[in-house]
């Protein structure tokens, strides 16, 4: 089911790749992977020397996600159980991906701050997340958002800069940030 609305037309999974530049011989963290969607196809645009870390707080999305690339013959993704800390290698990604994640997070500039390590210099961070919607919708009634201008403040805090933002997502805004220098 995560994968079939991932994968949706409305939301516009090429295009997001598309803009976001990913290519062959990088590092992905996809932080609250799910069903593996995005996953999937950043192994397959980052190919052999590059590598996927895909990483959930469900052992069965990791377990299908496995089971998934090795039906596709991906041998790239990394599953990460995350527990209490996120365990990447430090200055090596070149991205860091997480859709539809943020609005979960209780201590966002914390935990941004703590990303900062497992970044290259030059590195990325790819958010997608719900706008606020209708008030009778699931993001309205349950909270499943945080507004843009909440997040830029809260990230900026936590040292980036925002770099890109696109608004071709009817549900999500979509931004992309870098390191402040230190």
């Amino acid at each position: 089911m995560l994968n079939t609305k991932a994968s949706g037309p409305r939301n516009k999974p090429d295009e997001i790749l598309e803009v976001m530049g990913l290519k062959s011989g990088q590092n992905i963290a996809d932080i609250g992977a799910g069903g593996g969607y995005f996953s999937l196809r950043f192994a397959e645009i980052v190919g052999e020397v590059g590598k996927v870390y895909a990483a959930d707080i469900n052992l069965d999305f990791l377990q299908f996600i496995k089971d998934s690339a090795k039906e596709k013959g991906l041998n790239n993704i990394i599953t990460l159980l995350v527990k209490d800390k996120l365990n990447l290698p430090e200055h090596s990604i070149d991205f860091i991906f997480m859709r539809n994640v943020t609005h979960h997070l209780s201590n966002r500039v914390e935990y941004f701050k703590n990303l900062r390590k497992y970044l290259k210099p030059e590195g990325r961070i790819v958010i997608i997340d719900y706008k606020k919607g209708k008030i009778f919708s699931f993001h309205g009634l349950f909270g499943h958002y945080v507004s843009k201008e909440k997040f830029i403040q809260e990230i900026k805090e936590a040292g980036y800069s925002l770099v890109q933002e696109f608004d071709f997502l009817l549900e999500q805004h979509f931004t992309i940030y870098v390191k402040q220098s230190e």
